[in-house]
């Protein structure tokens, strides 16, 4: 029978079961909500120094197959398999958590549970409702974790700030690795695993057959399966204060080219910047004392490389004169070759040439046009954080890699794009602006919480290395220096030096309400910074 723990409940597994190869069960559920049930394997600090053991949807096993994820079966929303014995010695506890994937609260929640099987029999359970919570996001349900011996406790312990406070507490670090397919281990006798009975999902692979069949060798779960191939070094996401060291220039860069020209914006440069200014500055950076700010003036705008009033690359020049027949008519449009990776079409299409470089670029999904070549596309997962980020704020961060040797045309909702190439140094980007970069960046998401930001946070991406991002904007950008009263709306902000800080700054006044027709611009982000830090606002706002 099984035995009902309580919140801080604690005991032996040897005295819940004589087994190690355990099902662990979760079920929760709340109208309208939707949640991401994982399971962390922490070291001696309870921190995740080896994200190789964060089991979740995109990772849905450790490497020697301790632990698994089995998806939802038997009337459990997720379901795991966990072998104790198969563990690793620097893995001492695990964690099992939900989290809330978008808005709400845990108090939202019905009656749920988490529940260990052993040999198709529940042997403990901890039930709980919304009632014991309130304003979390997240919650640790309960945890097995090695104290002599390996034991269970019902933790129940929630946090407000959902899966960034998650994250801080287990170490603030999630890798990225490739969702891999699980494979049924195979070998000699098996010990008794199964799990429990009665569920309209199919048994998994290592586990008894749903009906009756010929009898047949066991699987066994004994022998350890073939060591798998080491990972590729992920890139770290976590939700850190946007601050970072100030970006280093590199020799100056050559001008930006327009299409059919032979040259292309270098690492760093911003289209339409001068010659002789600094890679990652922007137009109004390093001007002498007294010199008159680039903004106001007729001077080009910091995109596209333009004069003002010129005709957009791609379309027919003034007092250009074009001839009779078809293929004149056509000649304005037709593809512009530079011998550079990188090069913009128009305003609003980009073309990139994964054979230069070598290197594949990650892109939104759903952002290809067309490609010509030998063109690889695949999923990239973007990890639990980055998941959250689409979810939490409607900006979709879902990437694919493109691979291969050929062309690649990108473009998303006739957006204007604009490549900005780095060579060391680093810029951040609200992550609704990035369309696609170089996968030899690195990268991670920053995070900027407010009641007053749509969605109640804004999420911004850090680039920093060699290589190039390219950004989208509605409309044409412009590029402002930061001052002690710069202030930019949420929505209109693009992009900023890597060593501005961002602080939320709220304008409510008492009895603003009072007066009818108030102007609504109650919250906006104040940008901090020395000399020379910048910030790319576009003419948009929700």
């Amino acid at each position: 029978m099984a035995r009902e723990f309580q919140r801080g409940h604690k005991a032996k597994i040897s005295d819940l079961t004589q087994g190690t190869d355990l099902y662990v069960g979760v079920q929760i559920a709340a109208p309208g909500l939707t949640f991401d049930i994982s399971c962390f394997g922490l070291d001696a600090n309870e921190q995740l120094s080896d994200d190789r053991y964060f089991i979740f949807f995109n990772q849905p096993k450790s490497p020697e197959e301790s632990v698994q994820l089995l998806g939802a079966q038997s009337g459990d929303t997720e379901s795991f398999r966990v072998t104790l014995d198969r563990i690793p010695a620097n893995i001492q506890r695990l964690s099992f958590t939900a989290t809330i994937d978008g808005a709400g609260q845990m108090a939202q929640v019905g009656p749920g549970y988490i529940r260990i099987v052993a040999g198709g029999e529940e042997v403990v359970r901890y039930a709980f409702n919304g009632s014991e919570f309130s304003t979390e996001r997240a919650v640790m349900l309960g945890d097995f974790y090695l104290k002599d011996v390996w034991r269970f406790a019902a933790v129940g312990q929630g946090f407000d700030g959902g899966l960034d406070a998650l994250l801080k507490n287990f170490g603030g670090e999630v890798a990225e690795e490739e969702p891999a397919a699980a494979q049924p281990p195979t070998g000699g006798a098996a010990p008794g695993f199964a799990p429990p009975p009665g569920g309209p999902a199919p048994a998994p692979a290592f586990g008894a057959p749903a009906a009756p069949q010929a009898p047949q060798p066991p699987p066994s779960f004994g022998a350890p399966p073939q060591a798998p191939a080491p990972a590729p070094a992920p890139h770290p996401m976590h939700g850190a204060p946007t601050v970072a060291a100030p970006m280093a220039p590199p020799p100056a860069p050559a001008p930006y080219a327009q299409p059919g020209q032979p040259q292309q914006p270098q690492f760093g440069q911003i289209p339409g910047q001068a010659p002789g200014q600094g890679s990652g500055q922007f137009p109004g950076q390093g001007q002498p004392p007294g010199a008159p700010s680039p903004y106001g003036q007729p001077t080009p705008p910091p995109y596209g490389g333009q004069p003002q009033g010129a005709p957009p690359p791609g379309m027919p020049q003034p007092g250009q004169q074009a001839g009779p027949g078809l293929q004149s008519a056509l000649q304005p449009y037709r593809e512009a070759a530079t011998g550079q990776r990188w090069t913009p079409q128009n305003q609003q299409l980009m073309r990139v040439d994964l054979a230069m470089g070598g290197a594949s670029v990650l892109a939104r999904q759903g952002s290809m046009v067309m490609y010509q070549g030998k063109v690889d596309f695949g999923y990239k997962g973007a990890g639990f954080a980055g998941r959250i980020v689409g979810n939490a704020t409607g900006q979709e961060m879902q990437l694919m890699r493109c691979s291969g040797r050929g062309q690649v045309f990108l473009a998303e909702e006739a957006s204007h794009l604009h490549p900005i190439e780095l060579q060391g140094d680093g810029i951040c980007v609200s992550a609704e602006n990035v369309l696609a970069f170089d996968e030899s960046l690195q990268y991670e998401v920053r995070r900027i919480e407010g009641h007053g930001i749509p969605g109640g946070a804004l999420f911004t991406m850090l680039f920093q290395g060699t290589g190039t991002v390219v950004v989208k904007t509605h409309g044409v950008p412009v590029v402002l220096p930061v001052t002690p009263t710069t202030f930019a709306d949420s929505n209109a902000v693009v992009a900023w030096s890597a060593a501005s800080q961002v602080i939320l700054s709220s304008q409510v006044r008492l009895r603003r309400n009072a007066y009818p027709g108030h102007s609504g611009e109650t919250v906006n982000l104040q940008f901090r910074g020395a000399p020379g830090n910048f910030i790319v606002v576009q003419p948009y706002e929700v």
